[in-house]
Protein backbone atom coordinates (compact mmCIF):
# COMPACT_ATOMS: atom_id res chain seq x y z
CA UNK A 1 0.00 0.00 0.00
CA UNK A 2 1.50 3.29 -1.07
CA UNK A 3 1.20 6.78 0.35
CA UNK A 4 -1.15 7.64 -2.52
CA UNK A 5 -3.83 5.32 -3.84
CA UNK A 6 -5.69 5.75 -7.12
CA UNK A 7 -8.72 3.88 -8.41
CA UNK A 8 -10.83 4.45 -11.50
CA UNK A 9 -14.37 3.34 -12.25
CA UNK A 10 -16.00 2.49 -15.56
CA UNK A 11 -17.23 6.07 -16.00
CA UNK A 12 -13.71 7.47 -15.92
CA UNK A 13 -13.90 8.84 -12.37
CA UNK A 14 -10.44 8.58 -10.79
CA UNK A 15 -10.27 8.76 -6.99
CA UNK A 16 -6.93 9.83 -5.54
CA UNK A 17 -6.58 9.02 -1.83
CA UNK A 18 -3.87 10.36 0.45
CA UNK A 19 -3.05 7.15 2.28
CA UNK A 20 -1.12 7.98 5.45
CA UNK A 21 -3.93 7.74 8.01
CA UNK A 22 -1.48 7.05 10.84
CA UNK A 23 -0.06 10.54 10.18
CA UNK A 24 -3.41 12.12 9.37
CA UNK A 25 -2.37 12.12 5.71
CA UNK A 26 0.33 14.71 6.30
CA UNK A 27 2.51 15.15 3.25
CA UNK A 28 6.26 15.24 2.76
CA UNK A 29 8.49 15.78 -0.26
CA UNK A 30 8.04 12.19 -1.45
CA UNK A 31 4.25 12.38 -1.29
CA UNK A 32 4.29 15.74 -3.08
CA UNK A 33 6.38 14.28 -5.91
CA UNK A 34 4.05 11.30 -6.14
CA UNK A 35 1.01 13.57 -6.40
CA UNK A 36 2.70 15.73 -9.03
CA UNK A 37 3.45 12.70 -11.20
CA UNK A 38 -0.01 11.25 -10.67
CA UNK A 39 -1.79 14.49 -11.59
CA UNK A 40 0.33 14.69 -14.75
CA UNK A 41 -0.60 11.12 -15.69
CA UNK A 42 -4.31 11.66 -15.01
CA UNK A 43 -4.29 14.85 -17.04
CA UNK A 44 -2.90 13.01 -20.07
CA UNK A 45 -5.19 9.97 -19.80
CA UNK A 46 -8.16 10.35 -22.18
CA UNK A 47 -10.10 7.72 -20.21
CA UNK A 48 -10.17 9.94 -17.12
CA UNK A 49 -13.17 12.26 -16.96
CA UNK A 50 -13.19 13.49 -13.34
CA UNK A 51 -10.64 13.39 -10.51
CA UNK A 52 -11.76 13.15 -6.86
CA UNK A 53 -9.17 13.91 -4.16
CA UNK A 54 -9.67 12.69 -0.59
CA UNK A 55 -7.92 11.31 2.49
CA UNK A 56 -7.86 7.89 4.13
CA UNK A 57 -9.14 7.57 7.68
CA UNK A 58 -10.52 10.45 9.68
CA UNK A 59 -8.52 13.35 8.18
CA UNK A 60 -8.27 14.92 4.75
CA UNK A 61 -4.71 16.08 5.45
CA UNK A 62 -2.95 17.68 8.40
CA UNK A 63 -0.56 19.53 6.10
CA UNK A 64 3.21 19.13 6.39
CA UNK A 65 4.59 15.99 8.00
CA UNK A 66 6.44 16.67 11.26
CA UNK A 67 9.52 14.66 10.24
CA UNK A 68 9.67 16.58 6.95
CA UNK A 69 9.51 19.83 8.91
CA UNK A 70 12.42 18.69 11.08
CA UNK A 71 14.48 17.99 7.96
CA UNK A 72 13.53 21.36 6.44
CA UNK A 73 14.79 23.11 9.57
CA UNK A 74 18.29 21.92 8.70
CA UNK A 75 18.13 22.87 5.02
CA UNK A 76 20.03 25.79 3.54
CA UNK A 77 18.07 28.66 1.98
CA UNK A 78 18.75 27.21 -1.46
CA UNK A 79 17.59 23.75 -0.41
CA UNK A 80 14.45 25.19 1.18
CA UNK A 81 13.60 27.11 -1.97
CA UNK A 82 13.97 23.99 -4.11
CA UNK A 83 11.89 22.02 -1.62
CA UNK A 84 9.12 24.65 -1.59
CA UNK A 85 9.05 24.70 -5.38
CA UNK A 86 8.06 21.04 -5.33
CA UNK A 87 4.85 21.92 -3.49
CA UNK A 88 4.28 24.94 -5.71
CA UNK A 89 4.58 22.82 -8.86
CA UNK A 90 2.24 20.14 -7.52
CA UNK A 91 -0.45 22.70 -6.63
CA UNK A 92 -0.09 24.31 -10.05
CA UNK A 93 -0.45 20.89 -11.65
CA UNK A 94 -3.68 20.29 -9.76
CA UNK A 95 -4.98 23.79 -10.48
CA UNK A 96 -4.41 23.44 -14.23
CA UNK A 97 -5.40 19.78 -14.57
CA UNK A 98 -7.45 19.62 -17.79
CA UNK A 99 -10.13 17.56 -16.05
CA UNK A 100 -12.74 18.61 -13.46
CA UNK A 101 -11.45 18.03 -9.94
CA UNK A 102 -13.40 17.56 -6.71
CA UNK A 103 -11.95 17.78 -3.20
CA UNK A 104 -13.80 15.36 -0.94
CA UNK A 105 -12.87 16.83 2.44
CA UNK A 106 -13.66 14.00 4.81
CA UNK A 107 -12.00 15.51 7.88
CA UNK A 108 -9.38 17.95 9.10
CA UNK A 109 -7.65 20.07 6.43
CA UNK A 110 -4.80 22.17 7.80
CA UNK A 111 -2.06 24.41 6.45
CA UNK A 112 -0.80 23.21 3.05
CA UNK A 113 -3.80 20.91 2.68
CA UNK A 114 -5.94 24.04 2.31
CA UNK A 115 -4.03 24.55 -0.92
CA UNK A 116 -5.27 21.20 -2.22
CA UNK A 117 -8.85 22.24 -1.42
CA UNK A 118 -8.49 25.64 -3.11
CA UNK A 119 -6.69 24.28 -6.20
CA UNK A 120 -9.58 21.86 -6.84
CA UNK A 121 -12.51 22.99 -8.98
CA UNK A 122 -15.19 21.91 -6.50
CA UNK A 123 -14.83 21.29 -2.77
CA UNK A 124 -17.36 19.36 -0.68
CA UNK A 125 -16.74 18.89 3.02
CA UNK A 126 -18.13 16.80 5.82
CA UNK A 127 -19.89 18.87 8.45
CA UNK A 128 -17.45 17.33 10.91
CA UNK A 129 -14.40 18.69 9.04
CA UNK A 130 -12.21 21.40 10.53
CA UNK A 131 -9.87 23.83 8.81
CA UNK A 132 -6.93 26.06 9.67
CA UNK A 133 -4.36 28.09 7.75
CA UNK A 134 -2.05 27.67 10.69
CA UNK A 135 1.45 28.42 9.38
CA UNK A 136 1.95 31.72 11.24
CA UNK A 137 1.55 29.92 14.55
CA UNK A 138 4.77 28.09 13.70
CA UNK A 139 6.55 31.24 12.53
CA UNK A 140 6.00 30.24 8.89
CA UNK A 141 3.98 31.63 5.99
CA UNK A 142 1.13 30.12 3.96
CA UNK A 143 3.10 31.22 0.91
CA UNK A 144 2.88 28.57 -1.81
CA UNK A 145 -0.85 28.16 -1.17
CA UNK A 146 -1.48 31.93 -1.07
CA UNK A 147 -2.50 32.39 -4.74
CA UNK A 148 -5.10 29.64 -4.49
CA UNK A 149 -6.41 30.60 -1.05
CA UNK A 150 -6.74 34.29 -1.94
CA UNK A 151 -8.47 33.51 -5.24
CA UNK A 152 -10.89 31.20 -3.42
CA UNK A 153 -11.89 33.13 -0.30
CA UNK A 154 -10.88 36.68 -1.26
CA UNK A 155 -8.42 39.14 0.20
CA UNK A 156 -10.49 40.11 3.24
CA UNK A 157 -11.01 36.57 4.51
CA UNK A 158 -7.44 35.59 3.63
CA UNK A 159 -6.16 38.45 5.79
CA UNK A 160 -8.09 37.16 8.77
CA UNK A 161 -7.39 33.45 8.55
CA UNK A 162 -3.80 33.73 7.27
CA UNK A 163 -2.91 36.05 10.16
CA UNK A 164 -4.81 34.45 13.04
CA UNK A 165 -4.14 30.82 12.14
CA UNK A 166 -7.38 30.02 13.96
CA UNK A 167 -9.27 26.79 13.40
CA UNK A 168 -12.80 26.92 12.03
CA UNK A 169 -15.53 24.50 11.13
CA UNK A 170 -17.34 23.46 7.99
CA UNK A 171 -20.11 26.04 8.41
CA UNK A 172 -17.55 28.84 8.35
CA UNK A 173 -15.71 27.22 5.43
CA UNK A 174 -18.97 27.27 3.50
CA UNK A 175 -19.73 30.88 4.47
CA UNK A 176 -16.38 32.22 3.26
CA UNK A 177 -16.43 30.19 0.05
CA UNK A 178 -13.65 27.75 0.89
CA UNK A 179 -16.01 24.87 0.11
CA UNK A 180 -19.11 24.74 -2.10
CA UNK A 181 -21.22 22.37 -0.05
CA UNK A 182 -21.20 20.55 3.27
CA UNK A 183 -22.90 17.32 4.28
CA UNK A 184 -22.78 14.95 7.27
CA UNK A 185 -19.96 12.44 6.87
CA UNK A 186 -22.49 9.64 6.37
CA UNK A 187 -23.90 11.57 3.38
CA UNK A 188 -20.61 12.89 2.00
CA UNK A 189 -20.28 10.29 -0.74
CA UNK A 190 -23.81 11.04 -1.95
CA UNK A 191 -23.03 14.76 -2.08
CA UNK A 192 -19.79 14.15 -3.96
CA UNK A 193 -21.55 11.68 -6.24
CA UNK A 194 -24.16 14.26 -7.23
CA UNK A 195 -21.44 16.72 -8.27
CA UNK A 196 -19.54 14.02 -10.14
CA UNK A 197 -22.73 13.04 -11.99
CA UNK A 198 -23.22 16.67 -13.01
CA UNK A 199 -19.61 16.95 -14.21
CA UNK A 200 -19.99 13.81 -16.31
CA UNK A 201 -22.73 15.54 -18.29
CA UNK A 202 -20.22 17.99 -19.77
CA UNK A 203 -18.00 17.56 -22.81
CA UNK A 204 -14.40 16.81 -21.75
CA UNK A 205 -12.78 19.15 -24.25
CA UNK A 206 -15.17 21.96 -23.46
CA UNK A 207 -14.54 21.54 -19.74
CA UNK A 208 -10.77 21.76 -20.22
CA UNK A 209 -11.17 24.91 -22.33
CA UNK A 210 -13.60 26.40 -19.81
CA UNK A 211 -11.02 25.97 -17.05
CA UNK A 212 -8.40 27.74 -19.15
CA UNK A 213 -10.84 30.52 -19.99
CA UNK A 214 -11.64 31.13 -16.32
CA UNK A 215 -7.91 31.45 -15.57
CA UNK A 216 -7.43 33.79 -18.53
CA UNK A 217 -10.17 36.28 -17.58
CA UNK A 218 -10.13 36.11 -13.76
CA UNK A 219 -9.54 39.53 -12.24
CA UNK A 220 -9.06 41.23 -15.60
CA UNK A 221 -11.07 44.19 -16.93
CA UNK A 222 -13.35 43.54 -19.89
CA UNK A 223 -11.13 45.09 -22.53
CA UNK A 224 -11.53 44.81 -26.31
CA UNK A 225 -8.76 42.18 -26.27
CA UNK A 226 -10.69 40.09 -23.75
CA UNK A 227 -13.86 40.46 -25.81
CA UNK A 228 -12.03 39.29 -28.95
CA UNK A 229 -10.53 36.35 -27.08
CA UNK A 230 -13.81 35.16 -25.60
CA UNK A 231 -15.73 35.65 -28.86
CA UNK A 232 -13.07 33.66 -30.68
CA UNK A 233 -13.27 30.88 -28.12
CA UNK A 234 -17.02 30.37 -28.50
CA UNK A 235 -16.74 30.57 -32.30
CA UNK A 236 -14.15 27.80 -32.24
CA UNK A 237 -16.26 25.73 -29.84
CA UNK A 238 -19.31 25.96 -32.10
CA UNK A 239 -17.31 24.57 -35.02
CA UNK A 240 -15.52 21.87 -33.01
CA UNK A 241 -16.73 18.22 -33.03
CA UNK A 242 -17.98 18.41 -29.43
CA UNK A 243 -19.94 21.57 -30.12
CA UNK A 244 -21.51 20.15 -33.25
CA UNK A 245 -22.38 16.90 -31.48
CA UNK A 246 -23.83 18.69 -28.44
CA UNK A 247 -26.03 20.95 -30.54
CA UNK A 248 -27.15 18.07 -32.78
CA UNK A 249 -28.05 15.96 -29.75
CA UNK A 250 -30.04 18.84 -28.25
CA UNK A 251 -32.01 19.39 -31.46
CA UNK A 252 -32.56 15.65 -31.95
CA UNK A 253 -33.57 15.20 -28.28
CA UNK A 254 -30.95 12.54 -27.57
CA UNK A 255 -27.97 12.16 -25.27
CA UNK A 256 -24.71 13.45 -26.78
CA UNK A 257 -22.01 10.86 -27.36
CA UNK A 258 -19.56 12.52 -24.98
CA UNK A 259 -21.74 11.89 -21.91
CA UNK A 260 -20.75 9.00 -19.68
Amino acid sequence: MGAVLVSQDARGVATVTLNRPERRNAFDDALIRALDRLFADLGRDPAVRVVVLTGAGSAFSAGADIDWMRRMAGYSKRENRADAMGLARMLRRLDTLPKPTVARVNGAAYAGAIGLVCASDVAIAATEATFAISEVRLGLLPATIAPYVTATIGVRQARRFNLTGEAFGADEALRIGLVHKIAPLAQLDAAVGAIVDALLQGAPGAQAKAKRMIAAVAGKPITPAVMVRTAGAIAEARAAPEGREGLAAFLEKRKPRFRA
